[in-house]
């Protein structure tokens, strides 16, 4: 099963500078998803000056669709505060919700998210925007919560934040990334290299980017059969608490055989950082 493990739903907001904080419509996003094969999409609200709100609105169309949508809720670490524990509590019991959502867009992660993860046992996906440093401070403090960096760790092209949250992804066992948005080829071969392919996740940042591309960037790294499966779906489902998938397809064998991830590995042959 092909899981989109980073999808935009819902209205935003009084704030309208972008797609990003006005809305994140469905319709086309779906068709090109259904041709690219993907079966399952993780919905996540659109930046808003009340989540309770957007939470409901998100929760509520996944809750119509359980057959095509899992749910993540959305906190503000600051506006927030004192009330994180209660809007999660609701996403979770009313709509089923699989995980938290921070950006640093709105603050930075505090305590109290770390808290409630552990408590409800949710992964939270945190957009870091190419500040890796909290991650050296959050990932050790709570090895039994796992954090989802998307975008590589910089949808702005910060090739930087790339290279130290590869370093990350090695050294820290809760600690993952999302390909969604991530431009520079190289680097996502370069993580799987290193962390190796349970590390990494497929993510589209849908509906505004199409989820065709974004997964051709994944299947062109022409991963094992066993592999592939893990990024394109096992990873996030077992984080996310759902069953695995059958076998993987091995017909993807003879790819794996001249894939870029395959012959990057072979410089490292002897002394490859452990997995």
């Amino acid at each position: 099963m092909i899981v989109d493990a980073h999808c935009h739903a819902g209205t935003g907001g009084n704030r309208m500078t972008g797609p990003w904080d006005t809305s994140a419509p469905l319709d086309r996003y779906l068709r090109r998803a259904d041709q690219a094969g993907i079966e399952r999409s993780v919905l996540i609200p659109v930046f808003h000056d009340d989540y309770r709100k957007a939470n409901r609105e998100v929760g509520g169309i996944a809750a119509r669709r359980r057959d095509r949508f899992w749910a993540f809720c959305m906190v503000h670490p600051v506006s927030d505060r004192g009330r994180i524990g209660d809007l999660v509590r609701e996403a979770v019991e009313r709509f089923g919700a699989r995980g938290i959502k921070v950006h640093r867009h709105d603050a930075p992660i505090t305590r109290e998210v770390c808290d409630t993860a552990r408590l409800f046992r949710l992964p939270v996906l945190y957009d870091v925007m190419s500040d890796t440093s909290g991650i050296e401070l959050f990932a050790p403090a709570y090895r039994d919560v796992d954090f989802i960096i998307p975008h590589l760790a910089s949808f702005g092209d910060d090739w930087r934040a790339h290279v130290a949250l590869i370093d990350q992804l090695v050294r820290h066992p809760n600690v993952y990334a999302d390909t969604s948005g991530t431009r520079r080829f190289d680097y996502l071969v370069e993580a799987v290299v290193r962390a190796g392919a349970s590390k990494l996740i497929f993510g589209t940042d849908g509906p505004w980017l199409h989820p065709g591309a974004e997964l051709t960037k994944v299947q062109l790294l022409g991963l094992s059969p066993a592999e592939a499966a893990l990024v394109q779906g096992g990873t996030i489902r077992r984080l996310i608490g759902e069953p695995a998938d059958q076998a993987p397809d091995h017909r993807l064998a003879s790819q794996w055989e001249r894939s870029p991830a395959r012959l990057a590995r072979r410089p490292f042959a002897a002394g490859a950082p452990a997995r």
